[in-house]
């Protein structure tokens, strides 16, 4: 006898439907596979088997063979115990195969029939919802997370045993539930993540708040203890909340990479992704045997931040090129191309030198040129160009420390920072028919929308001129500019902007200032090959007297 049951597996960040198909026929006893299914789905056997009997229900003892249909997909992991258990029981006339029609499920067996949370709940209710599923069948524990897709039936179970008695009595038993509507409010902010924590470092706070309204790229370059990672904590706090359909796609997202928490509710503020300096590339863009999402699409709609941001390796730091400018990841294998999003706010923070004191006008640095060559070799022009704000930041002097310990507060609040982000962003959005950050405009965009004044213009075309600047880093300064209008409020762009956007491309005074004295012998910072130390001390010293 034949039977069906329809599920799902989970290719990239979404799920594919795949039907279960059981026949029994006249054979020796056993219970086979096919399918091109993965070890864990081949394990699916002896977890089906000892589920079926310790439910007090019957194992064909017979020739059965499992079918999961198309055959070119690969299927992967323990979600197709359930489907697979309920077609053996329909095939084997202990249930009405009528009754499976449309229900979609999926579900992990344990041996004694207890239903197992399965990775990818989100995208299983998505995908049940896109082929008009009748309702679709989870355990329990999955409940809460697949309740995020509105206007599909959901049907929880805790066993075997009780999804069976759903299916041949559905009238008896509780109707089932759609999904229900998401909280849009925005968490409490960390008391640690509070820019009222931060003493001092204006010229850095200001940089934050830039990078928060239009979705800009920073870097923090300072010695240890300056408050580059407080700063960077502070940023989630600065974004506006989550609407619902960024909280449905982060949730689907963190539901397939296995990383919700055990109550499977759905995620409601930005995530911060801090992953060490020694991951690999596959750890931090995605990939592996089996592809998977990386720290960079983790970060998705939120932080990514990269601490010491030189000791990671050059070939992993290259990777995020191409993705930091798109606000997407494309891994392709032999088998298959996935797409993986990654729109981020990416902060770095790095210290100057391996020693952490070059350019500090009272501690010596102890690093040669030669070292501060290979400490900064790690991370490549092309790179420091994709990042928009590039901040030099001093260390704090004792009674800036000491005023945080008497009762002084370090500034503003997160909460008042976030207000006129918030309202910026509105101007943005309003301005920009695409509905982009700024830091996403094109070129077509800001010549279209961004509203930038002659005398602006003058003073961006003579910068470009002086300092060599590319033309992928003339276009993130205008975009700066039309950010730093929008939270000023001004409707079109002022020299002002744009001499203020100017300040924060740091090392590409740098380099102009390295090539002005033309030693060729010693590559500027911006061309990733390390700064000569008297250059990078006294830009330095300069950087933090305007920092103040």
């Amino acid at each position: 006898m034949l039977a069906r049951c329809s599920g799902a597996a989970l290719v990239g960040l979404e799920a594919r439907a795949v039907a279960v198909e059981v026949d029994i026929a006249p054979g020796l006893p056993g219970l086979q596979v096919v399918g091109l299914a993965d070890a864990a789905v081949q394990e699916s056997r002896q977890r089906v088997r000892a589920a079926i009997r310790n439910s007090a229900l019957r194992m064909p003892l017979t020739r059965v063979i499992v079918n999961l249909a198309p055959a070119d997909l690969r299927k992967e992991g323990p979600a197709f115990d359930l489907p697979i258990a309920l077609a053996v029981l329909a095939a084997s006339g202990q249930l009405d195969p009528a009754q499976l029609e449309g229900i979609w499920c999926a579900g992990e067996l344990g041996l004694g029939g207890e239903l197992r949370p399965v990775r990818g709940a989100v995208a299983l209710a998505l995908a049940a919802q896109r082929h008009g599923a009748r309702a679709l069948l989870l355990p329990r524990a999955n409940q809460r997370e697949a309740a995020l897709v509105e206007h599909l039936p959901l049907v929880v179970a805790s066993s075997l045993s009780e999804a069976l008695d759903w299916l041949q009595n559905p009238d008896r038993a509780a109707p089932p539930a759609c999904g229900a509507a998401a909280s849009a409010a925005q968490p409490e902010i960390d008391p640690l993540g509070d820019l009222a924590s931060v003493q001092g470092q204006l010229h850095g706070r200001r940089a934050l708040e830039i990078a928060a309204a239009g979705g800009h790229h920073l870097l923090l370059v300072g010695p240890p203890g300056s408050g580059k990672t407080l700063l960077a904590r502070c940023l989630p706090g600065l974004l506006p909340p989550l609407n619902r359909a960024e909280q449905l796609e982060l949730t689907q997202l963190y539901s397939i990479a296995g990383l919700l928490s055990p109550e499977g509710a759905w995620l409601q503020q930005r995530p911060f992704r801090s992953p060490h300096h020694s991951c690999s590339s596959a750890a931090l863009v995605g990939g592996g045997a089996k592809l998977r999402p990386g720290e960079l699409t983790l970060a998705h709609r939120g932080v990514l931040f990269l601490d010491e941001l030189a000791e990671f390796r050059r070939d992993v730091l290259n990777q995020l090129r191409q993705p930091l400018e798109q606000g997407e990841l494309w891994l392709s294998r032999a088998r298959q191309r996935l797409r993986f999003p990654c729109a981020v706010n990416l902060v770095a923070a790095t210290n100057p030198c391996a020693c952490g004191w070059a350019g500090d006008p009272e501690r010596t640095c102890s690093c040669g040129t030669a070292q501060q060559q290979r400490y900064w070799s790690r991370i490549s022009g092309p790179l420091l160009d994709r990042i928009d704000l590039q901040v030099v930041m001093r260390r704090l002097e004792g009674s800036t420390l000491g005023a945080g310990f008497r009762g002084s507060s370090g500034g503003e609040t997160s909460a008042t920072v976030r207000e006129r982000v918030a309202v910026a962003r509105q101007r943005m959005l309003r301005r920009n028919p695409k509905g982009v950050s700024n830091s996403a405009l094109s070129a077509a965009d800001l010549r279209q929308c961004g509203a930038i004044q002659a005398e602006a213009l003058d003073l961006w075309q003579a910068a470009i001129d002086q300092r060599g600047l590319s033309a992928r880093a003339a276009e993130r300064v205008l975009r700066m500019g039309r950010t730093i209008a929008d939270l000023s409020g001004e409707p079109s762009v002022e020299a002002s902007a744009i001499a203020e956007a100017l300040s924060y491309r740091s090392f590409d005074q740098l380099s102009a200032a390295g090539a002005d004295r033309g030693r060729a012998a010693h590559p500027p910072v911006a061309a990733g090959a390390g700064a000569p130390p008297g250059d990078f001390r006294r830009h330095c010293q300069r950087s933090s007297q305007t920092s103040g």
